[in-house]
């Protein structure tokens, strides 16, 4: 068993760990503040073509694989989340449904800028009231004539009201099949009649990042924007949260390494009792099990990927990735803020950041209930 990273990927992860300490970490704490999309690192990304790592290269993507996204969501995430989960949104769950689902015309139509990342898509699955159960879906398209017709309401959307967000999709009922909601995947074009973006959270964390309440009133688009076979909106969308999983636990190792990266700059720099504090035992041993976790979730990131990759069963996998990573941003973060003590409550620090950001991945893409849930399913249980 070979741990060892290709050629290709650790020259991926070099070049976004690059940019991540020269372009991001200079300038995203002043977004932060603001609470202001960073368009101009958007860009740079698109450029370098992280949003079309997964993307065939016949609709303009890298040709690459999803542990190649996961590489560089790593690495980014080691700076700045929201930086990282606007590349994670964009692509698994903007830009992927289209990858996976689409039909050719719509793949030519949307995937091209989405994966250059000059257009951002989002995915729409959450809705009020709904939280975790992603099944009692209230919105409904109903068909008339050759249009779908839409109406309800999504919340906690990522990129769903930027400037250059071009699509989101949508899970919709679209009738009823043997006794039970039908539901289906609806593409929503950006300014579409009827469709409403609301003002964007005041967020905890992930202030950077773009994230907003849709609705939808008598929304018409065409009936071949329907995504995928009709009835198969639920069940493509829960294929996609799986891989998208394995995504949010390469984000979270992100955090939780930038947390000890942090941590041990700190505690060479500052000095108590008259010694640097990495001198004292407390701070050695505190340090010492944050990088055990970062080790550790990334182990379990990489094998849950490795099984996706090689097209064997990986939903358990993906769901421990998912949870051990989490918890090790969580804990990770708030170790890191006590080392740094008045300071790590300070937002010019970036563990003041990673404090606030660590507590989403418990809950988003699935808490980390639901991840429980899911693994003693695959037990048996």
């Amino acid at each position: 068993m070979d741990l060892e990273l290709s050629e290709e990927h650790a020259a991926l992860r070099a070049t976004v760990e690059d940019f991540a300490q020269k372009e991001v970490a200079p300038v995203i704490g002043e977004f932060y503040e603001r609470g202001e999309f960073p368009y101009e690192l958007v860009r740079k990304m698109g450029a370098m073509g992280l949003f079309g790592l997964p993307i065939a290269e016949e609709h303009g993507g890298m040709g690459g694989d999803y542990f190649a996204l996961c590489l560089a969501l790593e690495e980014l995430a080691r700076v700045d989340s929201s930086v990282a989960i606007t590349l994670e949104a964009g692509v698994s769950l903007g830009a992927m449904p289209i990858s996976r689902f689409g039909s050719d015309e719509q793949k030519a139509k949307w995937l091209p800028q989405l994966a250059a990342g000059e257009k951002l898509g989002a995915f729409g699955l959450t809705e009020p009231g709904g939280g975790s159960d992603a099944g009692a879906t209230r919105t409904t398209a109903k068909l008339d004539g050759d249009e779908w017709v839409i109406n309800g309401s999504k919340c906690f959307i990522t990129n769903s009201g930027t400037d250059i967000t071009e699509i989101v999709t949508v899970t919709a009922v679209t009738g009823e099949r043997d006794g039970k909601k039908e539901i289906s995947a609806i593409v929503v074009p950006s300014g579409t009649p009827g469709f409403t973006v609301s003002e964007k959270y005041s967020k905890v964390g992930w202030s950077a990042s773009d994230t907003r309440e849709l609705f939808f009133d008598d929304v018409r688009v065409p009936a071949e924007n329907l995504l995928g076979e009709r009835g198969r909106g639920y069940a493509q969308f829960l294929s996609i949260l799986d891989e998208g999983r394995i995504a949010i636990a390469a984000l979270s190792v992100g955090l939780a390494q930038g947390c000890v990266d942090e941590s041990l700059r700190y505690a060479h720099e500052r000095e108590a009792f008259g010694h640097p504090i990495g001198h004292y035992q407390a701070i050695q041993f505190k340090i010492a099990d944050m990088e055990v976790r970062a080790h550790t979730a990334r182990l379990a990131y990489y094998a849950a990927a490795a099984k996706m990759l090689k097209g064997q069963p990986f939903k358990k996998e993906a769901a421990i990735a998912k949870l051990v990573s989490s918890n090790a941003a969580m804990d990770n973060a708030r170790d890191a803020t006590q080392i740094f003590g008045g300071y790590g409550f300070m937002n010019e620090y970036p563990v003041g950041r990673f404090y606030r950001d660590a507590k989403i991945l418990e809950i988003g893409e699935g808490t980390s209930e639901v991840q429980r849930m899911l693994i003693a399913r695959h037990l048996g249980l």
